[in-house]
């Protein structure tokens, strides 16, 4: 009797897995920005509130990291590059 490989996933599947899976934008602490500085960027970039805002920056400057939003791949992607575009230093990561 022939085996199937029903649990392995082709190429193409695991492409549109690897997509769907949330991913996290994750900011990381720095000795170089301000914090109002980052503050800013959170409200101009992700649109959030200055309170919002805040909240995650002293998360970034008290524990070192701050996850500051999740969604698709490719989003996440964009987010990361627009955040290195404005120095900050950002990281992507699977849910």
């Amino acid at each position: 009797m022939p085996t199937e490989i029903a649990d392995h996933p082709d190429s193409a599947t695991r492409e549109k897995l690897r997509n769907e899976t949330p991913w996290n934008v994750v900011v990381h602490n720095d000795p170089v920005n301000l914090m109002s500085y980052v503050t800013r960027v959170f409200q101009t970039l992700f649109g959030y509130t200055k309170d919002r805002a805040r909240r995650h920056m002293l998360e970034v400057h008290h524990k070192g990291r701050s996850i500051v939003w999740s969604g698709n791949r490719e989003r996440a992607e964009a987010y990361v590059e627009q955040l290195h575009a404005r120095l900050l230093l950002a990281t992507l990561e699977s849910s």
